[in-house]
């Protein structure tokens, strides 16, 4: 998933708007961290669930990013006011895990990001307390919008 994250980084501008979603322990925040290391930014990118939003500077005069966790929140746009999302959208990426709902109206141009993560299944010596490390993960890469229909997601597939 880190991985993943820095590859995406290349493609991500200002602007830009990306939703994760998928169950608690599929990978959301380690795709962010990978793309803070792809964008360069300032500080160790967490999960912010509990100061609900994060914002990590460029080191090299690129976009900030915004990372947010809405999981705790429960309304729509209207309760996230507060964060400025719009204000900051135009000059930072911003990533919102557990968005769907919430943001959509920030943006018609936004990547949404689905990881599923198989449950239940093991590899011979995984146990419940050491897992796999190498657990599958399947993501589906959804760009909506004109900033999305050239911007190359099919390169991430490789």
């Amino acid at each position: 998933m880190r991985e993943l994250g820095r590859r995406l980084a290349k493609l991500l501008r200002a602007g830009d708007l990306v939703m994760l979603s998928g169950e608690l322990g599929a990978g959301k925040t380690t795709l962010t961290r990978g793309l803070g290391e792809g964008l360069g930014v300032r500080g160790a990118v967490t999960s912010p669930t509990f100061v609900i939003a994060r914002v990590h500077p460029s080191l090299g005069g690129g976009a900030p990013l915004v990372h947010v966790d809405a999981y705790r929140l429960g309304g729509g746009l209207d309760e996230m006011e507060d964060l400025d999302l719009d204000v900051s959208l135009p000059d930072s990426v911003v990533v919102v895990e557990w968005g769907e709902g919430k943001v959509e109206e920030l943006t018609e141009d936004r990547l949404q990001v689905v990881i599923h993560r198989a449950v239940g299944t093991a590899a011979p010596g995984d146990t419940p307390e050491h897992p796999g490390a190498d657990e599958v993960r399947q993501v589906t890469l959804t760009g909506l919008g004109g900033r999305w229909a050239e911007a190359g997601l099919e390169t991430l597939t490789a």
